[in-house]
């Protein structure tokens, strides 16, 4: 899914019209406060992200995103001053685009930055007792290896690559059963988070890495029980 975050609704919808490819979701918003909310319970996989916004600019936005994530960013303006650009790219963007613009060259700097998006991912992922490499597929914990499942190790990459952040149970459900099905038991992200804590976590040691958060869903964050 790709959040497009614009205040002129008529060229948000014009750019969701010439972009939209079969198996690609686009939403829209007009604020830096709707977009945060909707980003807050749904992440995106790319943004493009205006400056101008009615209650604020899209650099504030941006920043609240990079301290939850790294999910692609394209900055998408009208501001053509080169300090505008420096501003944007040294808090995190990953491009820049200036209004008018070519469709042909945000359709291929949009594909691009998916393409990098989904590369640069977190193939390594070391902390305590714990050592995930999600390149070759070997998951170590107190130097054991443990096996998982394709759909536990999705899960795992998404808490890990969103650590510290609430991932949606809708999110979540969407991101690991993809392929078109036509119905998935309710039950079924609930029964793969409990066999992965099973696997990760030992409830002798009294800390707890998978968090739920009632009403909203799971993310990775180490807390001692209590």
């Amino acid at each position: 899914m790709i959040q497009i975050v614009e205040d002129d609704r008529a060229l948000g919808e014009g750019i969701v019209l010439a972009l939209k490819e079969p198996g690609m979701e686009f939403v829209c918003h007009g604020s830096v406060k709707e977009a945060l909310a909707a980003f807050e319970r749904v992440l995106p996989e790319l943004i493009i992200l205006d400056v101008n916004l009615p209650d604020g600019s899209g650099y504030d936005f941006l920043k609240e995103v990079r301290k939850r994530s790294q999910v692609p960013v394209l900055i998408l303006t009208a501001n053509d001053m080169e300090m505008d650009e420096v501003t944007g790219l040294t808090l995190g963007a990953d491009d820049y685009m200036t209004k008018p613009f070519s469709l042909a060259v945000l359709r291929a700097r949009i594909q691009a930055l998916l393409r990098r998006g989904k590369a640069k991912g977190t193939a390594l992922y070391e902390e305590g007792e714990f050592r995930f490499d999600f390149d070759s597929l070997v998951f170590t914990r107190k130097g054991r290896e443990v096996a998982l499942s394709v759909n536990e190790q999705r899960l795992l990459r998404l808490l890990i690559e969103n650590r510290g952040r609430v991932l949606t149970r809708g999110l979540l459900t969407d991101r690991l059963w993809s392929d078109g099905g036509d119905y998935v038991d309710e039950n079924a992200l609930s029964v793969t988070v409990k066999r992965l804590r099973s696997k990760l976590e030992d409830k002798r040691d009294g800390v707890s890495y998978i968090q739920t958060v009632y009403g909203q869903g799971y993310m990775w964050k180490r807390e001692e029980q209590v």
